[in-house]
């Protein structure tokens, strides 16, 4: 799961940033509306937290830019501004979800987690793919019952293959998936071909078919038999 927290006070950015990060959570920040239009503009995300209020911009335009751009990206308004006003802008304009400061960051994390399921997986904590099985939430893998041992990287990619199934995913889009705006950084994309390799040995020496194709050229893609 990959997150962009746009939020310009320091100390609520870095609470976030560290409580989401402590539950394996990928995080990435902007603290202005400039950065955070770079980032939508370059990169995707599972959800956005979206303060309102920016030294540069606000909030209500960064949901707009979403809109221009066709991003599906969930959106969480974190905001203390608690007018009807202001909810039925933010909700008008694509935000998925409000929720008002100050906030416990346990309701964070469950809202979070909610609004992915709910985008990817139609709000089921189980997802499930013929003889596959994961529950997101204490993160295991069965293959026909059979518990299978995978890192967190592992399930993090098998979740995004299966929620694109029958699309072909570059190796640039699975690199950004798990390592975010580091992917620019990276000189080359071997480290996905080991993750690909390791999550196909796992699921075979348990017996799932071979849902999962390499693309010549291309990527990979998760195809529905």
């Amino acid at each position: 799961m990959k997150i962009l927290i746009i939020e310009d006070e320091p100390e609520i950015l870095e609470s976030i940033f560290t409580y989401l990060k402590t539950n394996e959570i990928h995080c990435e920040t902007a603290n202005s509306f400039e950065n955070a239009y770079e980032k939508i503009m370059l990169y995707n995300y599972d959800c956005i937290l979206l303060d309102l209020m920016l030294p540069d911009g606000d909030g209500f335009s960064i949901l707009k830019e979403l809109k221009k751009l066709n991003k599906s990206d969930g959106v969480i308004i974190i905001s203390a501004k608690e007018t009807l006003e202001t909810k039925i802008e933010g909700f008008t304009l694509g935000a998925d979800d409000y929720l008002t400061k100050p906030f416990h960051l346990s309701e964070l994390l469950v809202r979070i987690q909610a609004l992915v399921r709910r985008k990817q997986f139609n709000g089921s904590n189980i997802v499930k793919f013929n003889e596959i099985e994961i529950d997101t939430i204490s993160k295991v893998v069965k293959v026909n019952g059979s518990k299978i041992d995978f890192t967190k990287t592992e399930i993090d990619l098998l979740l995004f293959l299966i929620g694109n199934k029958d699309k072909i995913l570059s190796k640039g889009a699975i690199a950004e998936h798990l390592s975010g705006d580091m992917a620019d950084m990276l000189d080359n994309h071997d480290f996905i071909y080991a993750h690909i390799k390791n999550l196909k040995k796992k699921l075979k020496e348990m017996g799932a078919s071979d849902y999962l194709k390499s693309i010549y050229g291309t990527g990979y893609k998760w195809e529905v038999e």
